[in-house]
């Protein structure tokens, strides 16, 4: 009995032991793989009507999957994403939405401010954090070395997501501009946009006060304000426009 006492004893100080050096990331940087699949894009731009040939010969000019990075770099209930590190080949291809976007966002203020180039002109879109209603789930998946737990929502009316999110990571941010979860969101996808961002490492990197500066150039306006002068823009270009716009607003 005296060692069925002892190794329970010594069994609970061992655990004890290793919760207590369980670690919590509460600053770091994130890369991200964004993955885009253009043809599929395209395909919902121009439709089934006229114009299938020059569909056909913009799919022969772009690669059917775009790859690119960003990182997000994380301290406490500050995140700061921005572009990362280019593709030689990207140069060769067509520039799509929100491929230099810059979002900074105060998590425990609810506040958000993006810098997005939308054709030739710069945008500072200053409002609130997106308020996503998520559906947490009992699907896990491991990205990046981490144990993550699904989430589901439905954001601008129609459009689905899928987040994959960790609680160890105890900032509650993610690319773009979605949060809202308990941890860091390390996965994201857009299935009938055809687009996901995926971690592809998490470095516990000292983070300096400047890398987390809020974006300051561009003409300030609210997330409303930048629909409405994209929608006055884009309006004589039909499915094209609207994918377009969808696209730019994550």
């Amino acid at each position: 009995m005296r060692k069925i006492f002892l190794y329970i004893v010594l069994s609970l100080c061992c655990y004890g032991a290793q919760a207590q050096h369980t670690v919590f990331l509460d600053k770091g940087r994130i890369e991200f793989e964004k993955k885009q699949n253009i043809h599929a894009m395209l395909d919902e731009m121009w439709g089934s009507g006229e114009g299938q040939s020059w569909k056909e010969l913009e799919k022969k000019s772009q690669p059917q999957f775009k790859t690119s990075y960003f990182d997000l770099v994380f301290s406490g209930n500050i995140t700061y994403y921005k572009p990362g590190r280019q593709l030689p080949e990207n140069n060769q291809v067509r520039e799509w939405p929100a491929e230099k976007n810059v979002v900074y966002t105060d998590l425990a203020a609810q506040h958000s401010v993006a810098q997005k180039q939308v054709f030739d002109r710069l945008f500072l879109q200053d409002d609130s954090t997106r308020a996503i209603r998520w559906k947490i789930t009992d699907e896990t998946r491991k990205i990046a070395g981490f144990d993550c737990r699904r989430a589901n929502a439905i954001i601008m009316d129609s459009v689905y997501v899928v987040a994959f999110y960790t609680d160890a990571i105890v900032t509650s941010g993610g690319p773009e501009s979605f949060s809202g979860l308990p941890g860091m969101i390390l996965g994201l996808a857009l299935p009938h946009e055809h687009i996901t961002w995926f971690a592809t490492k998490v470095l516990v990197d000292d983070v300096k006060p400047e890398s987390l500066k809020q974006p300051a150039k561009g003409k300030k306006v609210t997330r409303k304000e930048l629909m409405e002068n994209m929608s006055k823009a884009l309006s004589d270009w039909g499915n094209w426009g609207k994918v377009y716009m969808k696209t730019a607003q994550f």
